[in-house]
């Protein structure tokens, strides 16, 4: 499983009309330590960086799992509940999870959410659905050479 980090990344960026803006954006890294999530943050962004910059904030998040869908490009949390039977009581249990899902519009995050849950055997029901701020996900980096 995956332990995923939202590092937020200040710095200039100039903006379509060419006026330079400082910009304080999050990602989502996947590491195993602060240390680590740091230390990926700043590969992956520096070619898209130049000047100055810094890691503003890091912090664990508590998405167990991503849908990537290649046609979005915004990410939206979804807070599932999924819904167990206590055998000796007979009382029903929701266990909150976060699942992120990358779409490009609201609609099209419940499809794509709906189409990744196909097959689960588990009870769900979604809580909510919301819009993140986070402009890109980067997953492990499983090249043995780097």
């Amino acid at each position: 499983m995956a332990l995923w980090f939202e590092c937020k990344v200040r710095y200039d960026k100039m903006q379509e009309n060419g006026t330079v803006k400082k910009v304080n954006e999050p990602y989502l890294v996947d590491a195993l330590t602060f240390t680590e999530a740091e230390a990926r943050i700043i590969d992956e962004m520096k070619p898209f960086i130049s000047g100055e910059y810094s890691i503003s904030s890091e912090k664990k998040t508590k998405i167990s799992e991503i849908f990537f869908n290649e046609g979005g490009d915004r990410y939206y949390l979804v807070k599932v509940n999924f819904i167990t039977l206590d055998e000796t009581s007979g009382v029903e249990k929701k266990s909150t999870t976060q699942i992120l899902v990358q779409a490009s519009d609201f609609e099209s995050a419940v499809a794509n959410f709906n189409e990744g849950m196909k097959g689960t055997m588990a009870d769900f029901e979604i809580a909510s659905v919301s819009e993140t701020m986070i402009m890109d996900v980067f997953g492990a980096n499983l090249d043995p050479e780097k």
